[in-house]
Parts: structure tokens; C-alpha cells; sequence
């Protein structure tokens, strides 16, 4: 939750000092670039295949082989991330061309984006050290590093936007600069904790078992954790053709659309793996039932409420936190629209985070690579046929409908290969979720003022009736699950019985 705020602080910041221009433009995707490689090869394939091993090999082998598996790992991963940095940054222009091919059609945007993606690459290697780290925590059940590390990320890119961008011929340069500093900043804030736990890997030539596992898990991983992220990176690469500002109103929006997910998604599906992973290596069929139900159970009971105030709120949402300085009403209304595109498949993208890792928990890596794949390819296809009449808006929801098709493919084939059912009755829940939502939704119609009276609003005016709007939602939302029965208690008490 703290990193999460301060990111919002961040990205006021950013839309104040630099709104929807060509230079965030540029500086949107050169951070997207390594960020995508991140989410795809450190918390994505890799953090999958790890942890199950990992855990593994701490259930049934001890710390001692953990530090052997660890050290071993870590040479290795080591240089292979300074291999690929190394061709990100002497090979940026290339990375740019196949990334963002539409800002050709501008060389000073291209360049400038190219010169950033030179600083913003190497944020990859360190980023995917401290991935590692994060996972062995994890697995040690120390989830408050990893949780809290990018709050530094978000200092040091406030700190750099505030101070560093006014000494700079280019003043947004200074935030590519802040991604390279942060990146050192996270790496060294996890040393001293690995060390504590007498963990701290010392890189060891001679090649693990775990490694050759690991490897074997993560190659089919690539695809299937990070389809969010790869079409999300297929959104940027479209909408760079489209006309400016269209890839910092899908980043603005997508970064409101992230904040549930990365509060509640990404959080639960952290704890989630390394849980379905001990389960799975000790037989513990039952448990694992019950520990998926429960988290899909926490899953409609926060994010359906999140997804209709994300769509019912988007407006508000963005001239709250936006509308100041270089960042426009045009601005805001276009933003919005994807926000509410988006807005669409957040209960998808938060099903994918906590279907998948039954999967991965159980080690079988083919099935989603096979999901994934359809997942893709739905959206590029729907991406090409709602970006001519939607524009911007049609590669959000594009985004949205594929989200959903991976979730559902995903929950039929834990059903299909009995993997999985529901465990505890489902029906009377539902009803309770379902008439919530509709109450909360219809006070948020009723008492939300118009779009023109929140532009005309003051700063603080803005802040009052969007708090007072978000507090009257959750009363309502709660209140009417109490008067429809549900007991927090008893839902509790019902999971750990299944």
C-alpha cells in the first residue's frame, strides 16, 4: 500500500512536470522496455520455476542446500543479465525500432527515447537480483522487504523528477537517470536482510541440480505468467503509430488500474505460490483445495467492488490526481476512456495471478504456456480490430476481453484435470457480492457530480469529494454484505474447513 501511494505521488509528479508529451512519450516506454523483461524473466518465469524448487529443496533437503542451490543460481543468472544488459544498451536504437516503431516517423522522439532506454536497461540486471532475493524471502515467509522495496524506486524517481530535471538540458532525462540510480538503491537495501538470514549468496562454479529444474521450469514460464505484461507491451508498440499522447494516456490509466491489482493481486498471488508449492511437495491435496478456494473467495470479494469503482470513478480518479500543470482536461477525458477499458478486465488479470500459480506449484508449465498462447493471440487480433474505431481506447479493452479468456481457460483446466474444485458453498456468497456491488454502485451514480463541476473543483475540493466519495462506497459496499449475512468470521472459519 505504501509503494503504491507513493507511486500515485510519483506519477503526479511525472503529469505535472511533463503531462501527455512527446517527452514522456519517450521516457513511458524506455522505462517499459527493461521493466517488461523484468515482470518477464525476474517476477515472471522466473520466480515461478524458482520458488517451487526452492521450496522443494528447503522441505526436503535444508538451509544448507538452499545456500548451494542459491549460490549456484545466482553466477549464473549473474551472466546471463550482463549479457542481456550489455545488448540493451549498445543496442538500444534496435530495441526501440522493434518496441515502439511508430515514433520513427520522429527522430527527435526516437532519439531521445533511445538515449534513455541506454540508462534505463541496466535497471533489468539489478531488478532481477533483487527478484531473486525477494523469492528466496518469500519462501522464508519475510514477505516486508520484497513488499516494501519499490517504495525506493519511487523516491528516488520523485527526488530525480524534482531536483535533478531543472540542472538538465533535457529536463526529462533526469528520470531515466532516476530508474538506473534505483535500481542500486533496491539491490543494496536487500544485502543487509539476506545477510541477517545468512543467506547472501556467494556465486559457486559448480553447477546445482536445482539449476537444471529451474531452467527446465522457466523456459515454458516465459509465456505463461506474463501475458498481461506482453500485451500490454503489444498496446505501447500499436500505440505508438497513434497520434501523441496516446501512450502516456494508456500509462496513466494503467497505472490506476495496477493499484488494486498490485495491492491485492500481486500481493496475494506472492504468498499464494511458495504456500501451493510446500503444499504440493508434501501431498497435501486437500490443503491446496482449500488454500486456492479461499484466495478466489478474497479475489470476488475485493476486486469486483475495486472494478466498479475503478470504471464508475475514472474521471474523478484522474483529475484528483492528474490535472495540474502540463496535464490537460483532453488529457483526462482520454485517460479515463482507458482507464475504464482496463477497468473491465481487472478481475481477469487478478484471477490470472492466483489460477496460475496452481499450476506452477505442481510444476506443470506446459498447460498455461498453451493458455497464454491463445491469450496472445486473441489480443493481438482484437487489438487490430478495435484500434481503428477506438483508437487507444480499443487496445485497453482489447487487453481486458484477453485477460478474462486466460482466467477462464485456466479455472477449466484445474477443473479438467481434477486438480481443483470448488470447495465451500459458493451460491449464497455470490448473491452476498453481488447485491453489494450493486448498491455501492448505484450510490457513486447517484452522488458523483458531473465531469465539468470536478474540472472547475479546487485541489482540495477534489481530494474532499473523492475520499468522501471512496469512504460512502466501502460503507455501503460493507453494510450490505452485513445486512445480506455475510460474517467475516465465518468465512474465515469456512476456508480453513473448506
Amino acid at each position: 500500500m505504501i509503494s503504491r501511494i507513493l507511486g500515485f505521488v510519483r506519477d503526479m509528479v511525472i503529469a505535472r512536470m511533463f503531462g501527455a508529451s512527446a517527452g514522456a512519450d519517450a521516457f513511458f516506454v524506455a522505462f517499459k522496455i527493461p521493466n517488461f523483461f523484468r515482470r518477464l524473466f525476474a517476477e515472471g518465469a522466473f520466480s515461478q520455476a524458482f520458488v517451487p524448487v526452492l521450496a522443494e529443496t528447503k522441505e526436503k533437503h535444508g538451509d544448507a542446500a538452499v545456500r548451494h542451490l542459491v549460490g549456484s543460481l545466482a553466477l549464473r543468472l549473474g551472466l546471463v543479465l550482463l549479457a542481456l544488459t550489455l545488448f540493451g544498451v549498445f543496442g538500444a536504437s534496435l530495441w526501440m525500432t522493434v518496441f515502439a516503431p511508430g515514433f520513427r516517423s520522429d527522430p527527435e522522439k526516437f532519439a531521445l527515447a533511445t538515449d534513455m532506454l541506454q540508462l534505463t536497461f541496466p535497471y533489468l540486471m539489478l531488478i532481477s537480483l533483487v527478484a531473486l532475493s525477494s523469492a528466496l524471502m518469500n519462501t522464508y515467509n519475510r514477505f516486508a522487504v520484497p513488499a516494501l522495496t519499490p517504495v525506493w524506486l519511487n523516491l528516488v524517481l520523485i527526488g530525480c523528477a524534482i531536483w535533478l530535471s531543472p540542472l538538465l538540458d533535457i529536463p526529462v532525462m533526469a528520470l531515466a537517470w532516476g530508474v538506473l540510480l534505483a535500481g542500486v538503491v533496491q539491490l543494496l537495501f536487500h544485502l543487509p536482510f539476506l545477510w541477517q538470514m545468512k543467506l547472501l549468496p556467494k556465486p559457486i562454479a559448480e553447477k546445482d541440480p536445482g539449476v537444471n529444474e529451474v531452467g527446465r521450469l522457466m523456459i515454458p514460464a516465459l509465456f505463461g505468467v506474463s501475458v498481461a505484461q506482453i500485451n500490454l507491451l503489444v498496446d505501447t508498440i500499436l500505440a505508438s503509430f497513434l497520434v501523441t499522447g496516446s501512450v502516456s494516456w494508456l500509462y496513466y490509466s494503467d497505472r490506476l488500474m495496477e493499484f488494486p491489482l498490485g495491492v491485492f493481486g500481486v500481493a496475494l498471488a506472492t504468498v499464494v505460490l511458495p504456500g501451493l508449492s510446500k503444499k504440493a511437495a508434501n501431498a497435501d491435496w486437500s490443503g491446496f483445495q482449500q488454500d486456492l478456494d479461499f484466495a478466489l473467495k478474497l479475489v470476488a470479494l475485493i476486486a469486483l467492488p475495486a472494478m466498479f469503482g475503478l470504471i464508475l470513478l475514472a474521471q474523478p480518479l484522474l483529475v484528483t490526481l492528474f490535472f495540474y500543470g502540463e496535464f490537460t482536461a483532453h488529457d483526462v477525458l482520454m485517460s479515463s476512456q482507458s482507464l475504464m477499458a482496463y477497468s473491465l478486465g481487472l478481475l481477469g488479470f487478478i484471477l490470472v495471478k492466483v489460477l496460475a500459480p496452481a499450476f506452477y506449484a505442481r510444476k506443470d508449465m506446459k498447460t498455461p504456456v498453451k493458455i497464454a498462447v491463445a491469450a496472445l493471440v486473441s489480443n493481438i487480433v482484437l487489438n487490430l480490430l478495435l484500434i481503428g474505431p477506438l483508437a487507444h481506447v480499443g487496445l485497453a479493452l482489447a487487453t481486458s476481453l484477453s485477460a478474462f479468456l486466460n482466467a477462464g481457460l485456466l479455472y477449466y483446466f484445474l477443473l479438467k484435470q481434477q486438480v481443483f474444485s470448488l470447495q465451500s458453498p459458493w451460491r449464497g456468497f455470490s448473491l452476498q457480492i453481488l447485491a453489494a456491488v450493486l448498491a455501492m454502485s448505484a450510490a457513486l451514480v447517484l452522488l458523483n457530480p458531473d465531469h465539468q463541476a470536478w474540472l472547475l473543483f479546487d485541489a482540495w475540493q477534489r481530494v474532499g469529494w473523492l475520499l468522501g466519495l471512496i469512504l460512502l462506497a466501502m460503507l455501503v459496499y460493507v453494510v450490505t454484505l452485513l445486512l445480506f449475512g455475510f460474517r467475516p468470521r465465518q468465512f474465515i472459519r469456512d476456508a480453513k474447513t473448506g
